[in-house]
């Protein structure tokens, strides 16, 4: 098998696990609260970490890496997986699946729009139109179409500003340098060493039944830790990386059908016509944006 195929197996391994964890999430939060699941799934997810790095021989790289670098990783620990998944934990608590992940979605425009804050860039048309599709699309998916009751605001709000943490993450992410399984198991050192400190402090620990450490594991061990190694592996193989990038827009809609097959939700016409505007802005963005740095190279 060649390394293009190789990289679509291991990227939509990776967009299968990130398609069913809006599902599991709701499933793990039935026996704890928002805060003690993230301590089960953040540590189930160092845990993964450490060991593929100790099979993939990169834990030495945990001490001999610059340790400048690697307090900086450390410190982004506090947004993820810390304040990341405490606020859109509480998000997924509050609101049904199938509204809560597509609203969680909307970091891949965040991401864009911060970028040219943070990096002092001009604001360009399509980022513009790419932002108004994508709103456009949660104020759909915040309706509800009459179908799913009232839409808890502050659980929509919550979404969003995950989106917003999850942007920052990503974008001071790329600016340290060091082999990216590293960056996370520093990231979920800090993260789950902050997750333990509020849950002692707040007096909200895990429930440690069966059904509440299985359930926790699976969004653990998958969607927060070995998705990552395996979209890393995808983007290591691939001689054509935005073909693999792409699959990523397979996941919001995979998941919804997920969330009617597991969680049995009926799904509102709001959800799948909200998430298609979104996942519109998103892709005009990144077309336009592909478009633009191409006729900058050419001039």
């Amino acid at each position: 098998m060649n390394k293009q195929k190789q990289a679509y197996i291991y990227g939509l391994i990776a967009v299968f696990f990130w398609s069913t964890v809006a599902s599991a999430f709701k499933i793990a939060l039935r026996y704890n609260s928002p805060a003690a699941m993230l301590l089960l799934a953040s540590l189930f997810s160092l845990a993964a970490l450490i060991v593929v790095a100790v099979w993939q021989g990169k834990i030495s790289l945990l001490w001999k890496s610059p340790k400048r670098l690697l307090i900086y990783a450390s410190l982004l620990g506090i947004l993820n997986p810390a304040l990341y998944y405490l606020i859109l934990l509480q998000a997924y608590n509050l609101l049904p699946a199938q509204i809560a992940q597509p609203l969680n979605y909307t970091w891949a425009i965040m991401i864009a729009l911060l970028s040219i804050i943070i990096q002092k860039q001009k604001l360009r048309y399509f980022d513009i139109i790419a932002l108004i599709v994508c709103y456009s699309g949660v104020a759909v998916i915040s309706s509800g179409g009459g179908k799913l009751g009232e839409i808890n605001h502050t659980g929509v709000f919550l979404a969003l500003i995950s989106s917003i943490a999850w942007a920052f993450y990503w974008i001071y992410n790329a600016g340290i340098h060091l082999d990216p399984l590293i960056k996370l198991i520093a990231n979920f050192i800090t993260g789950s060493l902050l997750v333990i400190l509020y849950c002692l402090i707040t007096n909200d620990m895990p429930v440690l039944s069966r059904m509440g450490l299985l359930s926790t594991l699976y969004p653990g061990l998958f969607e927060m830790g070995l998705a990552f190694v395996f979209w890393l592996k995808a983007m290591e193989l691939t001689e054509k990386t935005v073909s693999i990038s792409n699959l990523i827009f397979l996941s919001p809609f995979l998941s919804i059908i997920f969330i009617k097959l597991i969680l049995k939700e009926s799904i509102a016409w709001t959800s799948v016509a909200g998430l298609a505007l979104i996942t519109a802005g998103i892709l005009f963005q990144h077309y336009q944006a592909g478009k633009d740095l191409k006729h900058k190279q050419k001039n």
